[in-house]
C-alpha cells in the first residue's frame, strides 16, 4: 500500500493529500465537478443564486457559503479554485485567484476582450513555477485530438499549408432584453452583472439545461457586455483541435467580415482570417474561422461539410484531413497521393491519453504543475480569436504586434482591445 498512488486505496485520497477547493458557480456546469470534488476538500461554495447554493450545500455541507466571489477568495485555507462563473467575470476571477497564490481551473473562455486574455496569461507566466492552471476545454482529452495531431505532424497530408475551422451554431439576438422589474430575492443581480456595464434584470438571461440551471452561457454570451459570442464560446473548443497540432503563436495579421454590426449583440455569421508565424517544422500558416451560416467549401463533392456542425479542415501538399471531436477523414490527392511518403506510428508510439481532464489539473496541483490547456496555451489561441472581433468592428484588416499586444497603426482597433469596468471591479486586485 505504501507504493500505491494517492487516490487508489479504496477509491479515495488520503486526507492529508487533499486540496482545499472553492467551487464558484455551483450548478449547471458546476455539477460536472461534483464527482472529482468528492476526492478533495470542498471548503467554500459561491453562487449568486441562493436556490443553486441550497442544492450544492446538500452535496458539500461543511463548505462555507458566499454570494460574492471576491469575498470567497479571501478565505485563508484555500489551495485552489474551480471557477464556473459567467464569461464576463472569468479574467477577473482568474487574476484575483492567481494574486492569492491559488491554483485555478477556469471554464472557457479566459476572458471576453483581448486585453483580459492577454493580461491573465501574463499573470500566469509570473506564477507558472508554483501554480497549476487549466482552461475548461475538456474536449481536449478526447482521443481523436491526439490522432489528428499525429496524422498532420507525421506527414499524412504532406506539408501543412492551410487550416479552416467552423461552427454552425446559430443563436440570433436582436438586442439586450428589456428590464422586467427587480430580480427575485434569491438572485443577487448586481453581483451577476459584476464588472460589466449595468443592464436591468431579465429572466431571459437565465435558462435551464436538462431541467437544471445552465449552461446559462447560451442565454447571454452573445451580448457584447457578457460574452465573446461564438468566437469565444465554440471557438475555444473547435480551434483547439487545430491549436493542438500547430504549436501556434499570436497572429501577425487579422481580417474579418460578416453580418452588419450590432452594438449590443455579437455576430452570428462571421468569417475571420488569421496568419500565424512560421516555426521550426512548418511555414507561415493562414487559418480561417467560419461561423453561423458561413462555411468553407468541401475539398471533394462526396463529402458534405454541412454534416459537420463543428469541424476543422487541414490542407496539405498531399491531401486534406477533416476532423471534429471524435472523427477524422483523410483525403489524399494529386499525382503523388499514394501515401508511400507517410508511415503510421506503431501503437507504442501513440500520444498517451490524457485521461480525466479535471483530475489532470488536481494531480498537477499536487505534482509537476503541468496541464494540457494551461493559461499560456489557451491564452494565445483565445487572444487570436478575439482579435477577429476587433477586426470585424473596425471593418479593416489589422497588423498585430504580438510582443507588445498592439495593433499597428490603428488607434480605434487598440481602443477596442479593452472594455470598461464598473467601479469596484478592477481586473487586478
Amino acid at each position: 500500500m505504501l507504493i500505491m498512488p494517492s487516490g487508489s486505496l479504496f477509491g479515495s485520497r488520503a486526507a492529508n493529500n487533499r486540496l482545499n477547493i472553492a467551487l464558484i458557480g455551483v450548478q449547471g456546469r458546476g455539477k460536472y465537478f461534483y464527482n472529482t470534488l468528492k476526492n478533495e476538500n470542498v471548503v467554500a461554495l459561491c453562487d449568486v443564486n441562493d436556490e443553486c447554493m441550497a442544492k450544492a450545500a446538500k452535496e458539500f455541507p461543511k463548505a462555507k457559503r458566499y454570494r460574492d466571489w471576491r469575498k470567497c477568495l479571501e478565505q485563508k485555507d484555500l489551495d485552489a479554485v474551480i471557477a464556473v462563473s459567467t464569461d464576463h467575470t472569468h479574467a477577473h476571477l482568474g487574476t484575483w485567484a492567481l494574486n492569492r497564490d491559488l491554483h485555478v481551473y477556469l471554464e472557457k473562455p479566459m476572458g471576453i476582450s483581448v486585453h483580459e486574455t492577454r493580461y491573465l496569461r501574463h499573470k500566469y507566466l509570473e506564477k507558472r513555477d508554483k501554480l497549476a492552471t487549466q482552461i475548461g476545454t475538456a474536449n481536449h482529452a478526447r482521443r481523436n485530438y491526439a490522432r489528428v495531431k499525429e496524422l498532420v505532424r507525421d506527414g499524412a497530408i504532406g506539408e501543412l499549408k492551410e487550416i479552416h475551422a467552423w461552427t454552425s451554431r446559430v443563436l440570433p439576438r436582436s438586442g439586450y432584453p428589456a428590464g422586467e422589474g427587480p430580480a427575485p430575492s434569491h438572485i443577487d443581480w448586481d453581483l451577476w452583472v459584476g464588472p460589466s456595464s449595468f443592464h436591468p434584470y431579465s429572466p431571459s438571461y437565465f435558462g435551464t439545461y436538462n431541467g437544471d440551471y445552465g449552461p446559462n452561457c447560451l442565454h447571454w454570451n452573445m451580448y457584447w457586455d457578457f460574452g465573446g459570442g461564438q468566437l469565444a464560446d465554440m471557438g475555444s473548443h473547435i480551434m483547439d483541435i487545430a491549436w493542438n497540432v500547430i504549436d501556434g503563436d499570436l497572429p501577425t495579421s487579422i481580417s474579418a467580415e460578416g453580418e452588419a454590426y450590432n452594438p449590443e449583440v455579437t455576430p452570428v455569421d462571421l468569417k475571420a482570417r488569421f496568419v500565424v508565424p512560421a516555426n521550426e517544422w512548418r511555414g507561415e500558416l493562414p487559418i480561417t474561422w467560419w461561423q453561423g451560416r458561413m462555411k468553407p467549401e468541401s475539398p471533394d463533392p462526396s463529402i458534405d461539410l454541412s454534416k459537420f456542425s463543428n469541424g476543422v479542415m487541414f490542407r496539405g501538399t498531399g491531401g486534406y484531413l477533416i476532423a471534429d471531436y471524435d472523427s477524422r477523414i483523410l483525403i489524399p490527392y494529386g499525382r503523388e497521393a499514394d501515401l508511400t511518403y507517410y508511415q503510421p506510428r506503431k501503437r507504442k508510439d501513440l500520444i498517451p491519453d490524457i485521461g480525466d481532464f479535471k483530475e489532470q489539473w488536481t494531480n498537477a496541483c499536487r505534482g509537476d504543475l503541468k496541464t494540457s490547456c494551461d493559461f499560456e496555451y489557451n491564452g494565445k489561441m483565445l487572444e487570436m480569436l478575439l482579435l477577429a472581433l476587433v477586426a470585424y468592428r473596425t471593418g479593416e484588416a489589422l497588423a498585430y504586434d504580438g510582443e507588445s499586444g498592439k495593433v499597428i497603426g490603428n488607434d480605434e482597433a487598440n481602443r477596442l482591445l479593452r472594455r470598461p469596468y464598473r467601479e469596484g471591479w478592477p481586473l487586478d486586485a
